[in-house]
């Protein structure tokens, strides 16, 4: 542990930042002002009174070994920019210090140096800087810009870009209510779609057959360039940067009732900083004006340059997830229901997710990713089981985002919230299902999706348990339709509004909600066609 003679505003400053605590919170830790705390962040050489250096000795000495490494390294780092004072600006400085206190952006800024062959730290300050230097208001209207680039116009533009196309395979598109159409970049075939697949033993049967998380791939410095701007822009407006493990699908086997295949791993990182540039990279292109186009977007034509590398799964990072449309049995005669119905969710995914981010998409979206036992949850159905519980049932415990998963068995019934045993102890098809209503590969990124539909039949769990859903953190709020309400949900499926991989799910969770549903369904007639 670091023994500090005297204690600067700077070093308090790191104390604070390795705790994690705020101005308010570090004040009340130490017994003092809230404004003393804020001093010594605007005047990083003045000394603390007598009281408050014994103050922060004890707090150093009884805190807890991560948190001692983290304050070590974070005052390190500014004292070497401090001992560089022409060649970086305090703001850098404030940049550095900030990524220093997350150790999942660390992380992210140690396995780009590795994989771009930099020497340790350069990606640190590469990021650090460009943070410094970013116009929020430039990159505020560039974000306007994004948002202005719909899911259709993407869909085309991939369409173009991937105009040479396989026997067999096309782009998903629908058509609704006879006239209106819809095209997205999901690429699929027909065996692919209306599988009506439970989730469950003998019929979701993915098989992890390989437990490294190092995927080898090529990083360049046209993507670690990428990355690192990716990095800067996404902790300058705030967004959450999670190093997990992900699935990588590796093979597949999919056949009506049948989801089959093989799946490896890789980390939210690995992907985040390669195939996810995509996106990016495209809708730049379409908000700026650019072309769309082989040879026009550089790394595209590197990283997925043809239909064949997107089929090619088992030689790339190729991530993805589940996302299902969900519809829960309502009783008549509340507010101006007359009749029974089924209540759909559809959320509009938060600006603080790196994925679909302001986008409108069925919930649970997730990435296919497994918990603690990862033989067992590479099934679809067990992602989808515990995204119920987190983005549905407010479990934080079970959200790998928020905090460290430390119980053996997170799905253990004994942990389970009410809604979810409810599910549990009630799983006859009469009462629920889940379902897989389609796959796809999206051209985006290249991702997989596992579109899916989660019908509760028993209207008994509405009454008991509708007060308890209640969106996470990934979603800016939920929004409510009747099965019945066959005008609305036409105007939903036509919002430009919606991501590629969401309105297919919607899409498709329809269809198979008008066979399953009964008199509680009048909804538009969702016909799908490979183009």
């Amino acid at each position: 542990m670091d023994v500090i003679d005297v204690w600067t505003g700077r070093r308090a400053n790191a104390l604070q930042l390795a705790l994690r605590l705020s101005n308010e919170a570090f004040a009340t830790k130490l017994g003092t002002a809230t404004r003393t705390v804020a001093k010594w962040s605007a005047q990083p050489d003045v000394e603390p009174l007598s009281e408050l250096q014994q103050a922060l000795d004890t707090l150093l000495y009884q805190a807890p070994g991560p948190v001692q490494a983290r304050f070590a390294l974070i005052l390190q780092r500014s004292q070497e920019a401090v001992s560089e004072p022409n060649e970086v600006s305090p703001e850098t400085v404030e940049a550095e210090l900030k990524i220093a206190a997350d150790p999942h952006v660390s992380a992210a800024l140690e396995w780009l140096d590795h994989r771009a062959g930099w020497a340790p730290g350069t990606s640190r300050r590469k990021v650090a800087t460009k943070i410094a230097t970013t116009d929020l208001r430039s990159l505020q209207d560039l974000g306007q810009q994004r948002r202005r680039v719909d899911r259709q116009q993407l869909a085309v533009a991939l369409g173009e870009y991937y105009s040479a196309g396989i026997a067999g395979f096309g782009t998903y598109g629908s058509t609704y209510e006879d006239d209106q159409t819809i095209q997205t970049s999901i690429l699929t075939q027909e065996r692919w779609l209306d599988l009506a697949s439970p989730l469950e033993a003998h019929h979701d049967n993915l098989e992890l057959t390989d437990s490294s998380t190092e995927t080898v791939m090529e990083v360049d410095d046209l993507i670690a360039g990428a990355a690192a701007s990716r990095l800067a822009e996404s902790l300058a407006v705030g967004a959450r940067i999670i190093d997990a493990p992900l699935y990588r699908l590796t093979h597949i086997d999919i056949t009506p009732g049948h989801i089959g295949g093989t799946v490896g791993l890789t980390t939210f990182v690995q992907y985040a900083l390669t195939m996810d540039l995509l996106e990016g990279e495209c809708v730049d292109a379409l908000a700026t004006g650019k072309p769309v186009a082989p040879n026009a977007l550089p790394l595209r034509d590197k990283l997925l340059p043809h239909l064949t590398s997107v089929l090619d799964t088992g030689s790339r990072i190729c991530a993805g997830g589940a996302l299902a449309l969900c519809a829960i049995a309502r009783p008549s005669g509340r507010s101006r229901r007359a009749k029974p119905d089924y209540l759909l969710l559809v959320q509009e995914r938060s600006g603080r997710v790196l994925n679909a981010s302001r986008r409108l998409a069925v919930i649970p979206k997730c990435f296919h990713q497994p918990l603690t036992d990862y033989a067992d949850d590479a099934q679809v159905g067990a992602t989808l089981r515990r995204e119920m519980e987190e983005e549905l049932f407010g479990r934080e415990d079970a959200d790998g985002t928020v905090g460290t998963i430390r119980h053996a068995d997170p799905m253990h019934w004994s942990r389970l919230s009410e809604p979810m045993r409810w599910l549990v102890d009630n799983s006859d098809q009469s009462q629920w299902r889940m379902e897989c209503t389609g796959f796809g590969l999206n051209l985006v990124s290249g991702n997989f999706e596992f579109a899916s539909l989660i019908v509760i039949h028993d209207e008994d769990f509405w009454e008991q348990y509708g007060g308890y859903i209640a969106a996470n953190w990934e979603s800016d709020g939920l929004r409510q339709y009747s099965s019945l309400d066959r005008e609305r949900v036409t105007k939903l499926i036509g919002d430009p509004a919606w991501s590629n991989e969401g309105v297919f799910a919607l899409l498709q969770g329809i269809r198979r909600l008008k066979e399953v549903g009964g008199d509680r369904v009048d909804l538009p007639t969702i016909g799908w066609e490979i183009n």
